[in-house]
């Protein structure tokens, strides 16, 4: 496909409704600005939850017109996200969208007892990554909120990210998970994990998708190294999907793709009654739009699987 994976995933929502979303204190330009700029391409309909006149201050000092937007006054970030979780949880907004505060803050609010928005599913987060010379979407998970995944924590994490890719159309997705090497080393407990988490999907405990590890990044993701490593697999070398062991791998990994190979991203939080839009204040207005069109398509798949 030579259209940007981004682009495909706008294309995707284009005859889509906006999706009503709270935005949690938008008190910067950046965040205001993103939640305008998505609400004006028809992805979102913001709902501004925040200190109103720091909402205010910020739409002025970048020229934005927010008169068309609901703007809910409350007195500071922690009250904005528990306001926008007790939202979501009334079905008044069918996503939330990171503003100007912590991300530990805003997921503090959504895993509270009384949120109401918690899952019997660990949250994770998925990256999905347009790489350029990769002939399809690169989906990695988790390489933001799971610090040190245990085995029933990873199990969740590959499971957000089949239900992800297959919002995203991808059908029966590929996963890789990912180590250091492609056999299983007593050593190494990524690679225990790996096999024990092929197993699972086996016996029905992930489903949606096919899986193979361990597997290192190379044979992952080149056919020829696979091949050279005598690999016969149908994930090795065509993986839609990285699961990468920890936190601290996940990040490094995608922030290399990021600034090496100049791969554009979007990104969600799954596991949650609704999808949860993060945004860093780095990321460029494409990837912020992306971002908004794959909330759209979970908060779709969500809704599809309901009404089976």
């Amino acid at each position: 496909m030579t259209a940007s994976q981004l682009s495909r995933l706008l294309e995707m929502v284009e005859a889509t409704p906006p999706l009503v979303t709270a935005v949690v204190h938008p008190v910067d330009t950046l965040s205001l600005a993103a939640a305008v700029e998505g609400a004006r391409r028809g992805l979102i309909e913001p709902l501004l939850i925040g200190p109103r006149q720091r909402i205010l201050d910020a739409a002025q000092s970048a020229d934005l017109d927010i008169k068309a937007y609901r703007l809910i006054d409350v007195e500071h970030s922690h009250a904005a996200a528990a306001r926008a979780c007790e939202m979501a949880a009334n079905a008044e907004v069918a996503a939330i969208m990171k503003g100007s505060l912590h991300t530990d803050e805003l997921l503090e609010s959504v895993v509270a007892e009384t949120s109401g928005l918690r899952t019997d599913r660990r949250m994770s987060h998925v990256f999905v990554l347009d790489v350029p010379g990769y002939p399809r979407p690169l989906l990695v998970s988790d390489a933001a909120l799971n610090i040190a995944p245990d085995l029933m924590t990873k199990r969740d994490i590959v499971q957000n990210a089949i239900d992800c890719a297959l919002a995203m159309d991808i059908k029966t997705p590929r996963v890789a998970i990912v180590s250091a090497v492609e056999t299983v080393n007593p050593k190494m407990v990524s690679t225990l994990d790996a096999a024990a988490l092929c197993k699972m999907a086996d016996r029905g405990q992930i489903v949606g998708g096919v899986l193979d590890g361990p597997l290192a990044f190379d044979n992952a993701i080149s056919l020829e190294s696979a091949r050279t490593k005598g690999i016969v697999s149908e994930v090795a070398g065509r993986a839609d999907i990285l699961i990468v062991p920890d936190i601290e791998s996940g990040n490094m990994l995608a922030k290399q793709l990021f600034y090496l190979s100049h791969a554009q991203s979007a990104g969600i939080v799954m596991g949650a009654r609704v999808p949860i839009i993060l945004t860093s204040r780095s990321d460029p207005e494409a990837s912020r739009l992306a971002s908004c069109a794959l909330a759209i398509l979970v908060a779709q798949h969500k809704r599809t699987k309901v009404m089976r």
